[in-house]
């Protein structure tokens, strides 16, 4: 068992208001799987983890314990091409040079 996914998972389903049956329709998975992973009796594969961090909007290290705390901000770079998530950076890191 991962140490605190099972909170993490439950406490990030909670901050969005879905339901376990949400999300399990999400993952195409039953509920009671879903609840084995918010009470620890199951870990999630890596793509069902890989998964879950999408429909969270979280990182996987977020979700493994590597990184204490959810980002403040998150993009969703979903449909956009290569060059303009290149863009986006070449503009975020332009308003932090401004500093």
């Amino acid at each position: 068992m991962i140490k605190d996914l099972p909170q993490k998972l439950k406490d990030l389903r909670l901050k969005y208001g879905y339901s376990q049956k949400y999300v399990s329709s999400q993952l195409d998975v039953s509920p009671s799987i879903i609840s084995g992973y918010e009470t620890g009796e199951r870990t999630p594969s890596t793509e069902i983890l890989l998964s879950l961090s999408y429909l969270y909007n979280c990182s996987t290290d977020y979700l493994l314990g590597k990184e204490k705390e959810t980002p403040s901000v998150f993009i969703n770079a979903d449909g956009l091409s290569e060059n303009q998530i290149n863009a986006i950076k070449i503009l975020i890191n332009s308003i932090r040079n401004e500093k």
